[in-house]
C-alpha cells in the first residue's frame, strides 16, 4: 500500500514538473493563457502542455515501471540464491529508495523527453508529404523533415536506457552486496568481487551467472539499436560534403553507404555473439563483433579515401556529374529558384520621347531618394519632440490621389528610453506615455527646393492633402513599445504635443487583460511590482496591455516560425487604422542534396507566413502565404486555431503584401551560382556572377536590392519590384537582372533578364567610374566636397524602359555640423554615351533626351538655378539675369557657396544668350 502511495506521489510530482511547480512559473503559466485567451488562441497556448502531459506521463509510466521492475527482479533472484530472508520493517526502507531512486531517474528522463520531443513529435504524426523523393533513397522529402528526426531520437533513449539499465545493474548488486551478503552455507563455489586481492562481498556462482545474462541481454538490445543506428546514419550521406558539391557523392555512394550496411548487419551479428559469448562465458565471441566493427570502419575510411583519390579524382567529373546534377536540382527546389523566368533582354538604347511618354509612371517613381539617409531626416524634421522616433523607413506603394506611387513612410513610435529622467516615474512609463503616433510619409522621387523628402503625410495630428486619412493614429503596438501599459485608469493618457500643453486620451480599442482583483494579484506578482496592485489609479474596468513589442509577441505566438528583422506598416486607405506585416520564414537543414545557405542553419526556406498585427488594438493574425509549403501544411495541422487561409485576408492588407527582402538576398545570393543547370559548367565554375558593386555614400559597396517600380517589358502597367543586378565574377558589366514581383497574382514570380555576353552593358561600377572621370561632374563633387560639407553619393538604380536600360544615382551634400541632415542636391542620370548632373530628375532628364520637360509640372517649386528654358525675347533674359545676379548675392552673403555657384553659371547662360543675340542682331 506504502509503495502504491509512493508511485502515485512520483506522478503527480512528475506532472507538476511539467506544468512547472515554482510559484513564478505557475504565475507565469496562468498569465500567458489568459493573455493567449485574449488573443483567441487558447488551444495554440494549450497544444504544447497537452502533448507534453500525453507524452510525459504514459512515458514516466513506462520507463518507472521498466526501472523498479528490473531493479526489484535483482534483488529477487538475488535473495532467492542466496537464500537471504530480511526482516519486513527493513526492506521496506529499501524499496522504497529503490522506488524513490527509480522515479527521480524516470522523472529525469520523461520531462527531457517530453520538453524537447513534443513538437518533433507532432510533427512526426502530422507530417505533410513534399511529393519529392530524393534520388539515393527513394524517399518523400517529408522523411527527412519530419519522420527521421524522431525516430533518431527514439534509438537514442533506447540506449540511453540500456547503458543506464547496465549502470543500474552494478549498483544494484553492489548495495545487496553491502548490505544484504549470501548466508555463509552458500559460500562453497565464489567469485571475488576484483582480482589480486581477497574481498569479503562475495556471492555464489548462479548469482553471477543471472548478473551475466542480464548484461548480455542489455548488451544484446545495445548492439541491435547501434545497427539501427548505423542504417539510419546511412540517411545523412544526403547531406555529406565530401565531394565537390553538397550531398552524397561517388564515393559516398559506392563506398561509404555499403560500409554503414555491411557494419549495420554485423552489429546485429555482434549483438548475438555478445549474448551468446556472455551467456558460454567466452570472451571472444563476446569482443568479435565490436572488434570487426571497428576493423571495418577504419578500412572503409581508407578505402573511400583511396576511391576518391585514385579513381574519383583522376575523372571527377564523369564520376561526380550524375550527383551535381543532383546538387543543383535540389539547391534550386529547395531555395525556390525551379521556377524563374529567363528571359533575353536585347539592349538596343533607343528611346524616344513617346517612350517615356508611354512610361511616364515609371519616370515618375523613379527612387532619387533614399532610406537610410531618410531616417535621420524624418527624425529631425518629424520628431516633434524628442520621445518620438522613427526606428525604420519602410518602403510600399499606394494609390495616392489616382496616380499609383511608390513611397517610404514610417511610425512614429514613443520611445519611454528617451523621457526625461524626472519624467521616468512608474505612472508614467505604464499610465501616461502609452502610445506613439501618427506616421511620416514621402515619395520616393520628389524633394523640396532644399533637398528634402517632399512630406505627403505629416505632423501631430497627421496632416495631409491625400486621399491617405489617418484616423486611428495612435500606436500601442510596435518596435519600440518594449513595457507594459495599463489603460482605461484613472490617469488620463498623453496622447500628443499640443503647443505648449498636452492633448489627452482614454483607449477605446480592445487590447489588454481586465485588471480585476484576482488579476491585480497575478500581474503585480508577474511583473514584479507592487504599484499594480495598491495603485488608487487602477479601477475595474482598467485592462494592462502585454508583449507590445511585435517582435516579442509573434514569437511568444509561435515560435517555431522564423521572422524578418523589417516588419513594415501599412496605412489602410478604408477606414484609416494602422497595421504592421511581419513576414515568417519556414526553415529546415533536412532537405537533400540542397546546399546550407552561408552561417545559416537551413538550406530551406520559404516565406509562407504574413503576420498582421493591429497597430491600436494588438489583434495578431497569422496568414498562410504560400499554401503548397508542406512544413506550414503540417503547422496548420498542430496548431488548428492558429493559421488562417490567405483568402481570408483583408483586401486592403493584401495590396500591401510585399515580396520580402530577406528571402529576395538569400535567392539572389544562391541564384549567383546556381543559375546554371549545366553540371559540366557548373563543376568548372565557368558562369558563376556577382552582385553588382556601387559606391555608396563614401564607399565602394556591394549593391543592395531595390524596390523599384517600372513596367515589365510586355505588360501593360507598371509594377512594384524588387530588383538586384549580377556582374559575371570579378567584372563589372552587366550580365542579368534578377526581379521578384509583387501585385496581384504576379505575387512571387521571379525573373531574370539575361544580358548578351556578346556586347558590353555598363554594370553601375562602370557608371561610377565615368561619373569620377566626367570632366563636368567629377570637378563639381571635389569643389563641394571642400567647403565645410562632404559629397555622398546614393544608391545608383537601373531602370528599365522598353529594351533600354536607364541609371540614376542622388548625390546629398551634408555640412560638417553637429546635426546636420544629408540633403538632395544632385541627380545624375545616364543613358546610353549621355551622362548628366542636374539639380531635379526632370532636368537632367530633358538634358539627356534633348526635351524641355518629360514630366509635367505638378506645381512643385522650381529647384534654386533651374531654368526650363532661355527665350529668346531680350527684355526677358535681361529681368532673368538681374534675377540671377541677385539670387548669387543672396547666396554669398548666406555663405552658400554650392548655390552660388549655380546661380553665376546660371547668369553666365544668360549672358552668353543675350550677346549671341546682339552680335546676329
Amino acid at each position: 500500500m506504502k509503495n502504491k502511495s509512493m508511485f502515485i506521489f512520483i506522478i503527480i510530482f512528475s506532472i507538476l514538473i511539467i506544468l512547472g511547480s515554482s510559484f513564478t512559473s505557475l504565475i507565469n503559466f496562468i498569465t500567458d493563457y489568459k493573455w493567449f485567451s485574449e488573443l483567441g488562441y487558447q488551444k495554440t497556448f494549450m497544444t504544447k502542455l497537452l502533448t507534453q502531459l500525453k507524452v510525459g506521463i504514459p512515458a514516466f509510466i513506462i520507463i518507472f515501471a521498466l526501472l523498479i521492475s528490473y531493479v526489484m527482479s535483482i534483488k529477487k533472484n538475488y535473495y532467492k540464491e542466496a537464500n537471504i530472508i530480511t526482516e519486513k520493517r527493513s526492506e521496506k526502507t529499501l524499496n522504497t529508495i529503490f522506488v524513490i531512486v527509480s522515479g527521480v531517474i524516470s522523472l529525469f528522463i520523461t520531462t527531457t523527453l517530453a520538453s524537447n520531443l513534443w513538437f518533433t513529435i507532432l510533427k512526426f504524426i502530422n507530417g505533410q508529404k513534399f511529393n519529392v523523393a530524393d534520388p539515393i533513397f527513394n524517399k518523400d522529402i517529408s522523411f527527412y523533415v519530419f519522420k527521421l528526426p524522431l525516430i533518431k531520437e527514439i534509438v537514442s533513449i533506447v540506449l540511453l536506457l540500456a547503458f543506464i539499465l547496465i549502470i543500474a545493474t552494478v549498483i544494484t548488486y553492489a548495495i545487496l552486496l553491502s548490505i544484504r551478503r549470501p548466508a555463509q552455507d552458500n559460500i562453497s563455489n565464489v567469485y571475488e568481487i576484483s582480482s589480486g586481492r581477497k574481498m569479503s562481498s562475495i556471492f555464489n556462482k548462479k548469482i553471477f551467472n543471472i548478473a551475466l545474462l542480464q548484461i548480455g541481454l542489455i548488451g544484446f538490445v545495445i548492439f541491435i539499436m547501434i545497427g539501427i543506428n548505423l542504417m539510419l546514419n546511412s540517411y545523412s550521406l544526403l547531406y555529406s560534403a565530401r565531394g565537390v558539391a553538397y550531398g552524397a557523392s561517388y564515393t559516398d555512394v559506392h563506398v561509404t553507404l555499403w560500409i554503414y550496411r555491411i557494419n549495420a548487419v554485423i552489429a546485429v551479428l555482434s549483438a548475438i555473439g555478445f549474448l551468446i559469448g556472455v551467456i558460454k562465458k567466452k570472451p571472444k565471441w563476446a569482443i568479435a563483433g565490436p572488434v570487426l566493427l571497428i576493423a571495418i570502419t577504419i578500412v572503409g575510411n581508407i578505402g573511400g579515401g583511396l576511391v576518391q583519390r585514385f579513381i574519383v579524382e583522376p575523372d571527377e567529373i564523369s564520376k561526380e556529374k550524375e550527383y551535381l546534377q543532383y546538387n543543383i536540382e535540389f539547391t534550386q527546389k529547395a531555395f525556390g529558384l525551379d521556377d524563374v523566368k529567363q528571359e533575353d533582354f536585347k539592349i538596343e538604347q533607343n528611346l524616344t520621347k513617346q517612350d517615356l511618354d508611354e512610361n511616364l509612371e515609371t519616370i515618375k517613381n523613379i527612387k532619387i531618394n533614399d532610406y537610410r539617409p531618410l531616417g535621420q531626416v524624418y527624425n529631425q524634421l518629424q520628431g516633434i519632440r524628442s520621445y518620438y522616433q522613427f526606428n525604420d523607413i519602410d518602403i510600399d506603394r499606394y494609390n495616392i490621389n489616382g496616380d499609383y506611387k511608390q513611397v517610404f513612410l514610417s511610425a512614429r513610435e514613443l520611445d519611454q528610453n528617451k523621457l526625461n529622467e524626472q519624467a521616468k516615474t512608474w505612472i508614467n512609463k505604464h499610465l501616461k506615455y502609452t502610445h506613439g503616433y501618427g506616421v511620416a510619409l514621402s515619395p520616393v522621387n520628389s524633394i523640396t527646393p532644399e533637398g528634402q523628402p517632399e512630406l505627403l503625410i505629416k505632423n501631430i495630428p497627421p496632416v495631409t492633402d491625400t486621399n491617405l486619412k489617418i484616423k486611428r493614429p495612435e500606436i500601442y503596438f510596435g518596435e519600440l513599445t518594449n513595457d507594459y501599459v495599463i489603460v482605461n485608469s484613472d490617469e488620463k493618457e498623453f496622447d500628443f504635443p499640443q503647443g505648449s500643453d498636452n492633448k489627452e486620451t482614454v483607449y477605446e480599442g480592445t487590447a489588454g487583460i481586465k485588471l480585476g482583483s484576482f488579476n491585480k494579484l497575478l500581474f503585480s506578482i508577474r511583473e514584479g511590482s507592487m504599484k499594480i496592485l495598491i495603485s488608487s489609479n487602477i479601477n475595474s474596468d482598467s485592462k494592462i496591455i502585454l508583449n507590445r513589442d511585435i517582435h516579442e509577441r509573434v514569437e511568444k505566438i509561435a515560435p517555431f516560425i522564423g521572422y524578418d528583422g523589417d516588419p513594415y506598416l501599412v496605412i489602410n486607405e478604408e477606414d484609416g487604422k494602422l497595421y504592421w506585416i511581419i513576414d515568417g520564414y519556414t526553415t529546415t537543414n533536412k532537405y537533400p542534396y540542397s546546399q546550407k545557405y552561408k552561417n545559416y542553419n537551413f538550406n530551406y526556406i520559404r516565406n509562407s507566413v504574413k503576420v498582421v498585427i493591429d497597430a491600436y488594438n494588438g489583434t495578431t493574425k497569422f496568414y498562410v502565404f504560400n499554401e503548397e509549403d508542406p512544413i506550414i501544411n503540417t503547422y496548420k495541422e498542430i496548431f488548428s486555431d492558429l493559421f488562417e487561409s490567405k483568402d481570408k485576408m483583408p483586401s486592403f492588407i493584401k495590396v500591401h503584401t510585399r515580396y520580402p527582402q530577406f528571402l529576395f538576398d538569400i535567392q539572389s545570393d544562391v541564384y549567383k551560382v546556381y543559375h546554371v543547370d549545366n553540371p559540366m559548367v557548373f563543376y568548372n565554375g565557368e558562369d558563376i556572377w556577382d552582385k553588382a558593386e556601387e559606391i555608396y555614400m563614401e564607399g565602394q559597396q556591394e549593391i543592395e536590392s531595390n524596390y523599384l517600380m517600372f513596367k515589365i517589358p510586355g505588360e501593360t502597367k507598371e509594377e512594384f519590384l524588387i530588383t538586384v543586378p549580377y556582374t559575371p565574377k570579378g567584372k563589372p558589366n552587366l550580365t542579368g537582372l534578377f526581379i521578384a514581383r509583387n501585385d496581384g497574382d504576379n505575387y512571387g514570380k521571379l525573373l531574370l533578364y539575361k544580358f548578351s555576353k556578346e556586347k558590353t552593358v555598363q554594370g553601375p561600377n562602370m557608371i561610377e567610374a565615368v561619373i569620377d572621370q566626367d570632366s563636368n561632374i567629377s570637378p563639381q563633387l571635389t569643389l563641394w566636397g571642400q567647403k565645410g560639407s562632404k559629397v555622398l553619393r546614393g544608391n545608383l538604380v537601373i531602370i528599365p524602359i522598353e529594351n533600354s536600360l536607364l541609371y540614376v544615382e542622388p548625390i546629398y551634400i551634408q555640412a560638417d555640423t553637429n546635426n546636420s541632415i544629408p540633403q538632395v542636391k544632385k541627380v545624375i542620370v545616364s543613358y546610353k554615351n549621355k551622362i548628366v548632373m542636374e539639380n531635379t530628375l526632370d532636368a537632367a532628364l530633358a538634358k539627356v533626351f534633348n526635351y524641355k520637360q518629360v514630366i509635367p509640372d505638378d506645381g512643385q517649386q522650381i529647384q534654386p538655378g533651374e531654368l526650363p528654358d532661355i527665350t529668346d525675347d531680350f527684355e526677358t533674359l535681361i529681368k532673368t539675369a538681374n534675377e540671377y545676379f541677385e539670387k548669387s548675392k543672396e547666396a554669398s552673403q548666406a555663405g552658400d557657396w554650392a548655390k552660388y555657384g549655380e546661380y553665376i553659371k546660371k547668369l553666365e547662360e544668360v549672358l552668353n544668350k543675350l550677346n549671341s543675340i546682339s552680335v546676329n542682331q
